[in-house]
């Protein structure tokens, strides 16, 4: 099926610089999308309407709030608020914009091909919703990492106008209303271990089978590069011959130790997969900020998720710093070009018979 593809994400202006590289990304590789942009601040909602972006609609956080979602945005933090309010604002776009159908995805996601192909298997019939896994590697980390942050991922997930589509959302919604914290509980964190309970309570909930959709740093490890040319990526299995295009790379946990050095957390040791991935996106973000500065939006480099005074210091002031791997420190002044990065295929990867 071929046709408009709708999403919406939502971010405040602390988000703004990935959110603007998140929808230049998808301009890049499609014209046939709509991104709907939840502006959960006025700075993020004046610059964004400023800049009118051909293929985004801006809607201002006040036209989704009632006095239930007010009264949670004072108990809550203002990523656990985020998280509350994401089936919200999915639920929002079906029933105000009555969009035949719309994908969620996080702010911090990024394209590098078109996601028409994922579409093509998200709308076979019978499919109402899609969910898609974290795919953490069968391991002890892995099962311990599925156990705590859940077996789907609230990064990208498609809703239609089905009755069972809008029953799922509304339960889900009604689920995050109730409780949404950013605390690992058996059943229960953020807004995703909700996703569990789709398949079993709901009809036509499809998991994504395209592994070019929901690539991320928790899953990294299990891929190879195969090649990378004019900005398309082709990633392989370890161990086996399959091949797959790099729809889109969720960079979560990129951390900003200064305004000129970056932990990107990336999840595997292979640099060359590091700086196929990585670079462009530095690359664009830094683009998003210069654009951003016209507009007197600067960055801080701490990060605060939690409303625990405690944790909230480690994130901001600890685990910032927590770095896996050397190579995983990016020196954004020594950034060459996209283009110096941007064709490296299979022979010249393997000229001595192993991935760096």
């Amino acid at each position: 099926m071929t046709g408009t593809m709708v999403f919406c994400t939502l971010f405040d202006s602390y988000y703004l610089d990935k959110g603007l590289t998140l929808y230049h990304s998808l301009k890049k590789v499609s014209d046939q999308f709509k991104l709907y942009i939840f502006c959960f601040d006025d700075s993020s909602y004046e610059v964004l309407k400023d800049l009118k972006l051909e293929h985004a609609v801006i809607v201002h956080h006040s036209e989704i709030e009632d006095a239930t979602l007010l009264k949670l945005k004072e108990e809550r933090s203002k990523a656990e608020y985020c998280w509350t309010c994401t089936p919200v604002t999915i639920e929002y776009v079906l029933k105000h914009f009555k969009e035949p159908s719309c994908t969620y995805i996080d702010a911090d996601l990024y394209f590098f091909a078109d996601p028409q192909v994922l579409f093509d298997e998200m709308e076979q019939p019978g499919n109402d919703i899609t969910i898609t896994e974290h795919r953490f590697k069968n391991s002890w980390n892995g099962r311990r990492l599925c156990k705590r942050s859940g077996k789907y991922c609230v990064e990208f997930n498609y809703f239609n106008q089905s009755e069972n589509s809008r029953e799922a959302l509304h339960w889900w919604k009604e689920r995050c209303l109730e409780w949404c914290y950013h605390l690992y509980e058996p059943e229960r964190m953020g807004d995703q271990k909700y996703l569990e309970k789709f398949p079993k309570l709901f009809k036509g909930v499809h998991e994504l089978q395209h592994l070019g959709g929901g690539v991320a740093p928790w899953n990294l490890g299990q891929y190879e590069l195969a090649a990378a040319q004019d900005g398309k990526i082709r990633l392989r299995v370890k161990g086996s011959r399959e091949e797959f295009p790099l729809v889109f790379y969720h960079f979560q946990n990129l951390r900003y130790l200064s305004e000129q050095k970056v932990n990107i957390s990336s999840g595997t040791h292979s640099r060359k997969l590091k700086d196929a991935i990585y670079r462009p996106y530095l690359l664009a973000i830094e683009e998003s900020r210069d654009t951003l500065k016209k507009y007197g939006i600067t960055f801080s480099v701490k990060k605060v998720y939690s409303s625990n005074k405690f944790i909230a210091f480690l994130q901001g002031n600890v685990l910032r710093f927590k770095v896996k791997s050397l190579s995983d420190i990016y020196d954004l002044r020594t950034i060459q070009s996209h283009a110096d990065y941007g064709n490296m295929d299979d022979e010249c990867l393997h000229s001595n018979g192993h991935m760096p």
